[in-house]
């Protein structure tokens, strides 16, 4: 199994370009990194909050995936590189495209594109983004970058999305492009992997979960034309090594595990131990 780190990278952590080679020499296969651009005072959303209306200012406390992301790709040389999750809802796919390009091109192909739509209703919009139809703009978003990341000229003509003839290089060192891994365990979920994905990503599931997602991404991916081991199922916030090899037994194929703290007098002990029992 594939054990990555997921770490919540804020204006109080250290050197994330040390961090991420630490990580590296420690054995972790891949290093994760979420992402809130901005978010809002108020929201009436019951996903999150607090009674009053208010959301914890540490969730507003979050560097940009993509930069650090860069920052660790220059520090390392095999560690895989992702995000967990963008909320592509709340990017321009043009921009976003030239960006992951860029650094799966500088990284030497490492990049991995964990997408998610996001439960905050107030920031998707605020950002740009069609809250009650988000998963329909993040699939013209992803249908778009591949175009892009494919095509010399690319064009693309959505209902959310819609240009002429571009050029965008350089292209991803991947082919046809970086994976894309959808987050989040909603009814369609397994039906949106198997049109555009590359793995699932949920959070929370039991084996029973990953059990059943495996058959109905097998059963999908069959129907569809698409070689079913052609798609990964990702464990995210595994909390133990025990958890690790059921999520294993039950089909999954790779796991991320949470770093507690990232404070600089704490995170590179904290990396060593969490290493110590998530890898053996």
């Amino acid at each position: 199994m594939k054990v990555g780190v997921n770490v919540a990278v804020n204006s109080e952590t250290g050197d994330i370009g040390a961090f991420a080679k630490k990580a590296e020499d420690l054995g972790f296969e891949s290093l994760w990194m979420a992402e809130h651009p901005i978010i809002p005072v108020h929201t009436t959303s019951k996903y999150g909050g607090t009674p009053d209306g208010s959301i914890p200012p540490s969730m507003s406390d979050m560097a940009d995936p993509f930069i650090c992301l860069a920052i660790a790709s220059a520090t390392t040389n095999k560690i895989m590189l992702g995000t967990s999750i963008c909320l592509i809802p709340e990017h321009n796919p043009l921009v976003q495209a030239k960006q992951i390009a860029a650094l799966d091109f500088h990284s030497g192909g490492r990049f991995i594109f964990g997408i998610g739509t996001g439960w905050l209703r107030e920031e998707t919009e605020i950002m740009g983004g069609d809250f009650d139809h988000r998963w329909t703009q993040a699939r013209e978003a992803v249908e778009a970058m591949k175009e892009m990341w494919t095509k010399d000229e690319a064009e693309y003509h959505g209902r959310y999305y819609d240009f002429p003839k571009v050029r965008v290089n350089p292209k991803p060192a991947q082919k046809p492009g970086p994976p894309v891994f959808l987050g989040g365990a909603a009814t369609n979920v397994f039906k949106r992997v198997v049109t555009y994905g590359d793995g699932w990503m949920p959070v929370r599931a039991t084996p029973e979960d990953v059990r059943a997602g495996r058959a109905s991404l097998d059963e999908l991916a069959d129907g569809a034309g698409r070689d079913p081991k052609g798609i990964q199922i990702l464990i995210y916030g595994a909390s133990s090594r025990y958890e690790i090899k059921q999520m294993e037994d039950a089909g999954a194929d790779m796991a991320t595990v949470r770093l507690p703290s990232t404070a600089p007098s704490e995170v590179m002990n904290g990396l060593e131990q969490l290493a110590e029992e998530m890898l053996g």
